[in-house]
């Protein structure tokens, strides 16, 4: 959901890029909701098969392969949690929906984020279920397979939660850097109403081998702090993108940690994705009249590089105010355009078509 691929898709989107509104370091309830923007999609379809009596389970993890085509999905073993599941985790598809790989089972109790390196190799965060029910001695780890399936590395302990340079607690996301650099977004609950200055909210940083190199953020809403960073993704220019959802930003920052700028004009963000042309992909899944009213949930597409909204695929639920979630909470866009959607509440992959 994080990856930047060698795709070419600049035609297409200058034909969509017929509003925006230009980023700036401004509070996020100081702009107009981005809500009355094109879509250039048909209505999102499932799309992925799974194999014969397996159903969708929450799922807020999808990335695209190297291929541009392939579709890599961490899903929630036909539920919303995998506790007690012995159902591989980690599924592959190629471009018509075929399940053409499947690995990771027993390793995960709430996988939460994927992301494929320039290598190939898959990495999948393993967060804890919501509300504190079973974690089953797994969670708080980010693991890194080969594309065959090989666990190559585990940042912190499965089921223990903590503090690095040996522990995670809740990571939500990870990246990789061009170098090999490893950004692990770390800490799932910084939006709840009993989250304070001790809770965990902050983003990790690992070379390539694993050693803990430094981390930055904490709890708070100020430039530079967060309150769940949900998402993290790379663009071009090697900065750092956060889904800072319960601050409803975008913040951007260097690989040092430094904070460059906000944008709040993306929405109340769980999922990113920036490809090879900085076209910045954003799923806002919360967004109702309680949390960050007269904003539509739905996937905002712009431009990573001035922060313009350029299109809107609106939330497929009829009515997303009566539910705690709905729509794509992670997002992806293969090498032809297409975009897929990862949903938790409906518990669904989705695939949007460009017209």
């Amino acid at each position: 959901m994080n990856t930047v691929h060698p795709i070419s898709r600049a035609t297409r989107v200058s034909c969509i890029a017929l509003l925006g509104l230009v980023a700036a370091t401004v509070p996020a309830g100081s702009i107009q909701p981005t809500n009355d923007l094109p879509n250039p999609y048909e209505a999102g379809e499932s799309w992925a098969k799974l194999p014969e009596g397996r159903t969708w389970g929450a799922t807020s993890a999808v990335e695209i392969d190297r291929d541009g085509r392939s579709v890599w999905v961490a899903e929630r073993c036909g539920a919303n949690t995998c506790a007690g599941s012995d159902l591989p985790v980690v599924l592959k598809f190629d471009e018509t929906g075929k399940r053409v790989k499947s690995f990771g089972a027993g390793l995960f109790v709430f996988p939460h984020g994927i992301h494929v390196d320039r290598e190939g190799n898959v990495w999948v965060t393993d967060t804890v279920p919501l509300g504190g029910g079973d974690s089953a001695g797994k969670g708080h780890t980010v693991v890194k397979f080969s594309p065959e399936g090989r666990v190559l590395l585990t940042l912190g302990k499965s089921g223990k939660a903590g503090d690095p340079p040996e522990l995670l607690n809740e990571p939500c996301d990870v990246v990789t850097a061009p170098n090999g650099d490893i950004f692990v977004a770390d800490g799932h609950s910084g939006q709840n109403t009993n989250a304070g200055p001790a809770t965990v909210a902050r983003i990790v940083k690992f070379s390539k081998d694993g050693k803990f190199l430094k981390s930055f953020g904490k709890w708070g809403s100020g430039p530079g702090e967060l309150k769940t960073p949900h998402a993290i993704a790379m663009d071009s220019r090697g900065r750092l993108f956060v889904a800072d959802r319960g601050n409803q930003r975008i913040q951007l920052f260097d690989q040092e940690g430094t904070f460059l700028e906000e944008w709040p004009q993306f929405s109340r963000i769980s999922g990113l994705y920036i490809d090879a042309n900085d076209v910045l992909y954003a799923a806002d899944s919360e967004s109702n009249t309680e949390r960050h009213a007269g904003w539509k949930r739905g996937i905002r597409i712009g431009s990573a590089k001035d922060g313009k909204v350029t299109a809107f695929i609106p939330d497929p639920e009829p009515s997303p105010d009566t539910s705690p979630t709905s729509g794509a909470e992670g997002v992806a866009a293969d090498a032809a355009g297409n975009v897929y959607g990862a949903e938790v509440g409906p518990r669904a992959l989705k695939k949007y078509v460009h017209r």
